[in-house]
């Protein structure tokens, strides 16, 4: 099943979409979304008033009829936030949950697989601790095995078409998360510059087809 994780803000790591994209996205698409739930980018150790503000958040997706949400929540000292995890996993209920790659600045990541399974979470996006996930693709195997179909664990950050069948064969993956994107410049006026180049991530919808025709014919030859 294919699905999309919506965020704004992807500079950052991705942010909550506003009320407005959520609900165009909800109107256009038939395919599952899962949002991110993040109110700021950068550390996820989240005070009351963040915490408040992705409760309000979760209520507003699971009316909707969003299928899942996709959040992260850890200590000061990058354990699992337990406690808030698991709070916001039974108000997500029937959502599915995703637990991102905060996972991965988790200092011991089998008990924070431990303790992610405990909060009812339904899967754990991970790059194996490293910045690309070929290079982690060691560590995610060894979290598959220790999952033991508990949780899925959905390896990503830099995979391609070209690594993707290799990843799964490596890790025994079967779900995997891509952003297939690219940089593109754009010429644009703007009131102190009539040329100023912007970088502007793009959808490269090539390669997610790419992708999608290497683990069907990788899965199809098993």
């Amino acid at each position: 099943t294919h699905r999309i994780e919506l965020c704004d803000n992807p500079l950052e790591g991705g942010t909550t979409p506003s009320f407005g994209t959520l609900k165009m996205v909800r109107e256009k698409l038939t395919i599952p979304v899962f949002p991110i739930l993040r109110p700021r980018g950068g550390h996820f150790v989240f005070t009351q008033s963040e915490m408040a503000i992705m409760e309000h958040d979760i209520k507003l997706c699971n009316q909707m009829g969003f299928e899942g949400v996709v959040i992260g929540l850890l200590n000061a000292d990058a354990t699992i936030d337990y406690e808030n995890t698991a709070r916001l996993v039974d108000l997500a209920y029937p959502m599915d949950v995703t637990f991102h790659r905060a996972f991965d600045r988790t200092p011991e990541p089998f008990a924070a697989l431990e303790a992610i399974i405990k909060t009812g979470c339904t899967r754990i996006l991970s790059s194996g601790q490293v910045p690309d996930v070929k290079n982690g693709s060691a560590l995610v195997a060894q979290l598959i095995k220790a999952a033991d179909h508990r949780i899925i664990i959905m390896p990503g950050s830099g995979i391609k078409a070209a690594s993707i069948a290799k990843l799964a064969a490596e890790t025994g993956a079967t779900e995997f998360h891509s952003s297939a994107s690219y940089w593109e410049k754009e010429t644009t006026t703007s009131p102190d510059s009539m040329q100023e180049q912007l970088e502007q991530k793009r959808l490269n919808q090539d390669e997610v087809r790419n992708m999608i025709t290497a683990l069907e014919s990788y899965f199809h030859e098993m």
